[in-house]
């Protein structure tokens, strides 16, 4: 196994963090890297904001149904779908953005998620560890009046870094062959393997929590989709011109 597949294989959500700060070099160089993820057509649709002043962190921790780290990370980044620039670069050019498609939602949404994922690599690869917070969705308006984020921009979610304080195992993932379909989507078989699986989540959660807690991928994910899952996105990213026609 070489290096890189070694670091994308051993990923943990890290949510306590050593009382250090992260050189300013380093964060340089992950922002650098995370740039050079792949974007739709070149458009590089998202922005990312740092934010340094605690009393905003702590709003958005208090937002993000208190999760506490937010506030205590030594690092803390929002990432933003960002069409803004792109109407920009249409106004450069004499021409006028047409707004509104769902396509221009879907691509940037993309390309924020995948310079986001290169960030955490990047982080990984330097001895930092992180997570992701997408809690700061629980109230995007008020996100958006705490970061003056203008229209055709919504926050997609938060991250924290900083230098691990805890040394968590991976979580087991899905098997192989309930992701990868060969030629057709086939899911004959999905049932069978997700209840094997489940078993083994269940392990996990018992040897890690020693015996206090009992939770199965399929019972987390039953509870979470058998609820509304923040209606009030929709309206939100109207609002924000995104009206996906």
């Amino acid at each position: 196994m070489n290096e890189v597949i070694k670091l994308l294989k051993s990923h943990r959500s890290i949510r306590k963090f050593q009382d250090r700060s992260v050189e300013e070099e380093k964060i340089k160089m992950i922002i650098e890297a995370a740039q050079c993820a792949s974007t739709s057509t070149f458009v590089q649709a998202y922005t990312i904001i740092r934010i340094r002043d605690m009393a905003i962190r702590k709003e958005i921790a208090k937002l993000s149904s208190d999760q506490i780290y937010v506030e205590k990370c030594p690092l803390f980044f929002v990432f933003c779908a960002d069409l803004n620039r792109l109407d920009l670069a249409c106004k450069i050019n004499s021409t006028q953005m047409i707004e509104g498609y769902t396509e221009s939602l879907i691509m940037a949404t993309v390309d924020t998620a995948l310079v986001a994922q290169n960030m955490m690599i990047g982080a990984e690869a330097m001895g930092l560890g992180g997570v992701y917070i997408g809690g700061l969705r629980n109230d995007p308006y008020k996100v958006c009046e705490l970061l003056d984020i203008p229209k055709n921009v919504y926050p997609v979610f938060g991250m924290c870094l900083g230098y691990p304080d805890q040394d968590p195992e991976t979580k087991p993932r899905l098997p192989l062959d309930v992701i990868l379909k060969n030629d057709k989507y086939r899911i004959e078989k999905d049932e069978e393997k997700i209840r094997e699986y489940d078993k083994l989540v269940s392990e996990y959660y018992s040897e890690r929590t020693r015996g206090k807690r009992d939770d199965s991928w399929s019972k987390q994910v039953a509870e979470k989709m058998g609820n509304e899952l923040r209606p009030h996105m929709r309206e939100f990213l109207k609002s924000k011109g995104f009206e996906m026609k």
